[in-house]
């Protein structure tokens, strides 16, 4: 297992560094010259050359490259060229209201796709089995932005159970803070609960119909005893998806945020795309890489131990 664990740890590292320099490289290439876009289309090349020399933009971009990932695994992201502020407060503010978010539609999903994805395995072709099956391809046809606007205008406008808009730390109140994140937690987690439960059915399924959870009732080993067993060797699958799907949700938070006007990291991307604010862009896909490694390492942590043939892969 301790060997297991290193190749995964070095594995995400390699991954870390791997897509954060790609993430630096390309970003210079696809923004090109951003002092335009800073200083507005009236600037003279004089202020332009003044600005590019202030964001240290006139060195080569290998020389850029180092001064800026020495000072990012020391946590200093730079700078943000909007703002002017500390692009790692700027994260740190933005983090817990996406992670609230990201996590409850974990949550979500993970509790409610294996309530659903039991009952519909055990009773393939019953009711609940025939309505996961219409819910995936509603869902997948339906655009995410549109799910969350009719979340709003039902729950918020008509029935005004939750707020429309706006965030609500947890220190000022958790009841607030709860009400704030829910909305945005269900739009989230909506394609994600199906995902789980279809992963969930179809492994129940399979591993139902294999000669060892015959042995097992072969055996006298009570029902409960044999359903855990296929529980656990079906839940692999289930379990990737999750994972899967917790980092879509860290994407699909940009969305949500902006339609619920959350002051996450999502909306600070999409921000910091509209400027060219290189510095921001490269500190949010560094954290998020990192949340991407730590989960997947997570993961594999967990499909290790629920089933010792991954260790030996």
């Amino acid at each position: 297992m301790l060997k297991f664990t290193v190749r995964r740890l070095v594995s995400g590292l390699v991954l870390l560094v791997v897509v954060t320099c790609g993430s630096f490289f390309l970003a210079h290439l696809a923004v090109g010259d951003p002092t335009a876009g800073l200083l507005g289309n009236n600037a003279t090349p004089a202020q332009q050359a003044v600005l590019r020399q202030q964001l240290g933009l006139d060195r080569p971009l290998p020389v850029q490259f180092w001064d800026w990932a020495s000072h990012a695994v020391r946590g200093d992201f730079g700078t943000s060229w909007r703002s002017f502020q500390p692009i790692s407060e700027q994260i740190a503010l933005r983090v817990p209201v996406t992670l609230s978010v990201v996590l409850a539609a974990t949550f979500l999903a993970a509790a409610l796709g294996l309530v659903i994805g039991v009952v519909a395995g055990r009773r393939p072709g019953g009711l609940l089995d025939r309505c996961l099956k219409l819910a995936s391809v509603v869902l997948f046809a339906l655009p995410g932005f549109w799910v969350s606007l009719v979340l709003v205008l039902w729950f918020a406008v008509q029935l005004r159970w939750f707020p429309a808009v706006g965030y609500v730390s947890p220190d000022e109140s958790v009841l607030g803070w709860l009400r704030s994140i829910t909305l945005p937690a269900v739009s989230l987690s909506l394609t994600a609960i199906v995902l789980v439960a279809e992963q969930l059915r179809n492994g129940l399924l399979e591993v139902g119909g294999q000669d060892f959870v015959r042995t097992l009732r072969a055996r006298g080993l009570p029902e409960r005893r044999v359903a855990l067993h296929v529980l656990r060797n079906a839940s692999p699958a289930a379990l990737t998806v999750l994972a899967l799907m917790f980092v879509g949700l860290l994407g699909g938070a940009v969305v949500v945020e902006v339609v619920f006007n959350l002051p996450g990291i999502g909306s600070l991307t999409q921000s910091a795309s509209q400027i060219g604010d290189i510095p921001a862009l490269l500190g949010l896909t560094a954290v998020t890489v990192v949340f991407v490694v730590v989960v997947n390492f997570l993961l594999d942590l967990v499909l290790g131990w629920v089933n010792p043939k991954v260790r030996e892969k």
